[in-house]
């Protein structure tokens, strides 16, 4: 592979499955940006609304409109800080929680369409290459050994 090629195939992969994803989860009336939302808050729990930001990569004010839509919709809750009252923490709602399988079937089928025309070798040492590639990647940004990153996505 042309290694000049690597950073458009990964960003072009990942625009088409968000792309399909929304397709296939129209009828739920979530934008992508709302999808990916709900994903990290069902994936964390409660969490603060800045790290929201921070996963999203987003300023926290569209987050902060991002959520504001959710909440009216009855996706997520925000919650005061226990610790902290000037800092908001979002939760999944009843609603939301109810709802998870079904978003994690869409993905999983998604998923698995994507990976059908590869055999299971190579869908193996697609994933652990990936995976071998964000811990490279994640231990340049905090100057750190791969070793020592912990890859959340996995």
């Amino acid at each position: 592979m042309n290694n000049d090629q690597l950073g458009f195939l990964l960003h072009d992969s990942a625009r088409l499955l968000r792309r399909i994803f929304e397709q296939r989860a129209a009828a739920y009336g979530l934008s992508s940006a709302q999808w990916r939302l709900l994903a990290h808050v069902l994936r964390h729990g409660t969490i603060a609304q800045a790290r929201l930001a921070d996963l999203l990569e987003v300023e926290p004010i569209s987050v902060s409109r991002l959520i504001d839509r959710m909440e009216q919709a009855g996706w997520v809750t925000r919650l005061p800080d226990p610790q902290d009252r000037r800092v908001k923490m979002i939760a999944p709602s009843d609603h939301a929680r109810a709802m998870q399988t079904q978003i994690k079937a869409i993905a999983a089928n998604i998923y698995t369409d994507a990976l059908a025309p590869l055999t299971p070798i190579e869908q193996a040492a697609l994933l652990a290459g990936l995976a071998t590639l964000n811990q490279t990647l994640s231990a340049q940004l905090s100057n750190t050994s791969p070793k020592d990153i912990q890859n959340d996505d996995r």
